[in-house]
């Protein structure tokens, strides 16, 4: 049987006042997920605003603006759009990759017994989306190509709803939830690098192998330097670009190959390059996308528009789908005892992560940029992003800050039973 254990250590230590504004509170701020979800909820907010004042236009105009930047005749005058969701993103990416294999060599996904339980889980939560997507779309085959839109978690915006309803979640629940995030990132890659790739340029994929094997080289030389790294993975970014391959699996890519020990260093080099990029990633890069990507114009949103087969999709994908696909999987493995939690994991703690995990925004954004390029239907997987993303949030807050006492109340007003398990 497959447990989900909470590691619960009690250790005595003094409080110290952080004094506010000081190097410390800083690093406080700056390492609690929490803040950088609330960052990019401000700067989707601040994105809607702009898309529906006088600021719209000028803004439309400053992210299509034409930046040119290369090297002799590798030129790319591309807009700053672009330049956000193919340079930008790839330092997204790399993160989400040095997660990955820190979690792979020393963290959750070192122990394969407590891999199965959360990767099955991910697996519903993946498939069941895309199945509700294309059952609502199956009559605008037009449309088919965005069935991963609802399929991954922004795990920001999850952990920032776990954080404000904090005190009513087991701790096991969050590390289920972040577990499941894991494998839904991990997702998020393999269907980008799978489906949603432009044609692939066997030539360029060639060269694409030899940057890979020098980047192999490093990491058996134990070289720490990060600017090795970078250098052949602008390389490898260049051969992914021409070669049909979207351009942030070069920073999936850089990540596996940096290393996560070296002889003679107590630290970990993979440790201290996350330290350093995190911040960048969860006050920079994160809200420069959401601004860029979320801004729904209100004008343009009619019931035509809400009725939409992409837009209701992608919405009862994100709500529906998720809570259906993961707890349902969650509850076939308990019950044929695979699984186990904690005592203090209710079913409805469980149901409560299975909602929170429809908070699709960034991943889904993004897929959706992929799968229907353009602004043609932007306004639809904008609208639906935000519109799924917004109502798993609130339900799963209302899950776990009321479930219990609603449940409570149903048993004891209703069934007229007491004191029966939540």
């Amino acid at each position: 049987m497959t447990e989900i254990t909470e590691e619960i250590v009690e250790v005595k230590v003094e409080k110290k006042r952080i004094r506010l504004f000081s190097k410390a509170w800083f690093e406080k701020l700056l390492n609690n997920e929490a803040t950088s979800g609330l960052v990019m909820i401000f700067a989707m907010i601040v994105a809607i605003i702009c898309a529906n004042t006088a600021a719209r236009e000028p803004v439309h105009h400053f992210l299509l603006t034409t930046i040119t930047l290369g090297i002799g005749d590798q030129m790319f005058p591309k807009s700053i759009e672009w330049w956000v969701n193919d340079i930008l993103m790839v330092f997204f990416f790399l993160q989400v990759g040095l997660e990955l294999k820190r979690e792979m060599k020393e963290g959750f996904l070192s122990d394969i017994r407590q891999v199965f339980v959360p990767c099955i889980a991910a697996l519903g939560g993946i498939c069941c989306p895309a199945v509700i997507y294309a059952i609502i779309n199956n009559s605008s085959p037009q449309y088919m190509h965005g069935w991963a839109i609802p399929t991954a978690t922004d795990i920001a915006f999850a952990v920032c709803v776990l954080m404000l309803v904090g005190k009513h979640v087991p701790q096991a629940a969050k590390i289920f939830l972040l577990a499941i995030a894991i494998f839904d990132d991990l997702g998020a890659i393999i269907i980008i690098a799978l489906f949603y790739n432009q044609g692939v340029y066997l030539s360029l994929l060639g060269y694409a192998c030899i940057a890979i094997f020098a980047l192999y080289l490093l990491n058996k030389m134990q070289v720490t330097y990060f600017l090795p790294y970078l250098l052949l993975g602008v390389v490898l970014w260049l051969c992914f670009l021409n070669g049909g391959i979207h351009t942030t699996i070069a920073g999936v890519v850089v990540a596996m190959a940096y290393p996560m020990r070296v002889d003679g260093e107590k630290e970990s080099p993979l440790n201290r390059l996350m330290k350093v990029l995190k911040p960048w990633v969860d006050f920079f890069i994160l809200p420069v996308f959401a601004f860029a990507s979320a801004g729904l114009y209100f004008g343009g949103v009619t019931v035509e528009t809400f009725t939409h087969t992409l837009t209701l999709g992608i919405i009862f994908g994100l709500f529906l789908g998720k809570q259906i696909g993961i707890f349902a999987t969650t509850w076939v493995l308990i019950k044929l005892k695979i699984a186990a939690f904690p005592k203090s994991v209710t079913m409805l703690d469980l149901y409560g992560v299975a909602v929170v995990a429809g908070i699709g925004f960034t991943m889904a954004l993004f897929v959706g940029k992929l799968a229907l390029p353009g602004e043609t239907m932007q306004q639809e997987i904008r609208l639906g992003v935000i519109c799924g993303s917004v109502i798993s949030a609130l339900w799963g807050a209302v899950v776990f800050h009321y479930g219990r006492r609603l449940k409570q109340w149903f048993m004891v007003k209703v069934l007229k039973k007491e004191n029966l398990p939540l």
